[in-house]
């Protein structure tokens, strides 16, 4: 185990190109494709204050059904974007990656190296 998670989407060209970094960096990832296995609502709340976005910062604001739901509506609470998000992951901004050293949103996805541990000597 690395230490590093990155909660990923495969479809995604930002959320391929951090990891490729992380793998290129030589190691090996704990990889969670969020859409199916999305985070809970405590670990959202900890990955949006670890990575200084907020709640509001993790949620991806392009997606349709954000404007769908209103939850892009600057008078939603934490817990309402939260809940949003738990309830429909795709809300869930992409990268996030956490390692011993922080946390990112990882847009663009250069700043995974911002998190990564110098492997050299290791």
């Amino acid at each position: 185990m690395s230490g590093i998670t990155i909660y990923h989407n495969p479809r995604c060209s930002n959320s391929r190109k951090a990891l490729a970094l992380i793998r290129d960096s030589g190691v090996e990832p704990d990889v969670i494709e969020y859409l199916q296995q999305p985070p809970t609502r405590e670990r959202l709340r900890e990955l949006a204050q670890a990575s200084g976005e907020g709640v509001r910062g993790l949620l991806r604001g392009k997606e349709a059904l954000c404007a769908e739901l209103g939850v892009d509506d600057p008078a939603r609470s934490d817990d309402e974007l939260l809940d949003a998000m738990r309830a429909h992951p795709v809300l869930i901004n992409r990268p996030i990656v956490a390692t011993p050293l922080g946390v990112r949103l990882c847009r663009p996805p250069e700043r995974v190296l911002e998190i990564l541990p110098d492997r050299q000597g290791a």
